[in-house]
């Protein structure tokens, strides 16, 4: 009888010990998927900011980097935002490397 309650709490130990690690590898896959849709979405995001037109769209609306010099409001939430779409302007060379990294690895996995 003792016997047979040790072997029955050795085979759920190594059952739980199975389940925790089937677990721990699927916990970590979805952390690793989750920073990729993460990193995609900061990539459609950058795209979306580095294609904005300053004459047609920003100018009118005052959010021009010239403005922005004239105002001297350079640590203001405005001030920031406007610096991130310049920032995005000017790294529009490295934003297409990466998009074609980004779809050639989407090609390539699936």
């Amino acid at each position: 009888m003792n016997l047979m309650v040790q072997v029955r709490n050795r085979s759920q130990a190594s059952s739980f010990q199975q389940d925790f690690s089937n677990t721990h590898l699927i916990s970590s896959h979805l952390i690793i998927m989750g920073f990729w849709t993460l990193m995609e979405g900061l990539l459609l995001f950058a795209n979306a900011l580095a294609i904005l037109n300053e004459d047609r769209f920003l100018a009118p609306k005052g959010w021009t980097l010239a403005e922005l010099h004239q105002t001297g409001k350079r640590n203001s939430l405005k001030g920031q935002i406007i610096g991130l779409i310049h920032a995005c302007h000017y790294m529009r060379l490295p934003l297409m490397l990466f998009n074609l990294i980004v779809i050639v690895f989407k090609l390539f996995s699936g």
